[in-house]
């Protein structure tokens, strides 16, 4: 191995350490796992490429009914053989961009989020290697694309956008144009695919990002935890109002 490549190996085993610590103190493990709510999962893949963190995200094919050509991680909704979370994460990564389950060191699990068909969805942060060459299920994924994580807390372009849950709950929505310069492409990242990238970007930098965020970032896990108690709170009462 060349003294850049032993260089470079070295530098990216020290920034993934680093992550790794700051992440384990945030793993909510299976804490929310019990709430009574249809089960789902995504991962956030991180890789590390020329020292610097970058998330793997997708686009969903346009055949697909549920948000067409939109942006995401790579997830799905929980089957009856999955052990956890964890589990379903990684099968749906193998079955959408053919990431195999044992090339992702997981790391940890992250307050969870309720998307708009009211499913409990459990981030799962792991690392990829740098080389994780993609390979996309037509049916579901029509690109695959990596962007900085430092770009969630110092966009170049970023709006906020208001926005109602299905349990009347009003919100705000971070939206994020990112431009693919290599490959002269524009994608835009928003809704929960959003929350939980600025999330971990807000958890790996310990930054003030450049726009407002919902979170008390001296006690960030309390907070993160209280909106999520919130917001399901708000799902329970709009349930039990309607029986």
């Amino acid at each position: 191995m060349a003294a850049a490549e032993r260089e470079d190996e070295l530098e990216r085993k020290s920034v993934k350490e680093k992550v790794r610590l700051r992440l384990k103190a945030f793993d909510v493990g299976d804490k929310f796992s019990r709430l009574p709510l249809a089960k789902a999962s995504v991962l956030l893949p991180l890789l590390v490429r020329e020292g610097r963190l970058h998330l793997l995200l997708t686009v969903r094919a346009m055949q697909l009914r549920r948000s067409p050509g939109e942006v995401c991680f790579p997830g799905g909704k929980s089957e009856a053989t999955d052990k956890d979370e964890i589990d379903t994460a990684l099968r749906e990564a193998k079955e959408e961009v053919g990431l195999q389950p044992e090339k992702v060191e997981v790391i940890c699990r992250l307050v969870p989020g309720i998307d708009k068909m009211n499913h409990l969805v459990t981030p799962v942060v792991g690392f990829i290697e740098d080389t994780f060459q993609a390979t996309p299920n037509p049916d579901e994924v029509s690109d695959v694309f990596v962007v900085p994580l430092e770009y969630f807390i110092k966009p170049l372009n970023y709006k906020r956008l208001p926005y109602k849950t299905s349990s009347g709950y009003l919100s705000w929505m971070h939206c994020f144009i990112y431009d693919d310069q290599e490959r002269k492409t524009s994608f835009k990242i928003w809704g929960l695919t959003a929350h939980f990238a600025v999330f971990l970007a807000l958890i790996i930098f310990g930054k003030r990002p450049t726009f407002e965020v919902g979170y008390d970032l001296d006690n960030l896990i309390s907070s993160a935890e209280n909106n999520f108690m919130n917001l399901y709170a708000s799902l329970y009462e709009r349930k039990k109002s309607n029986l």
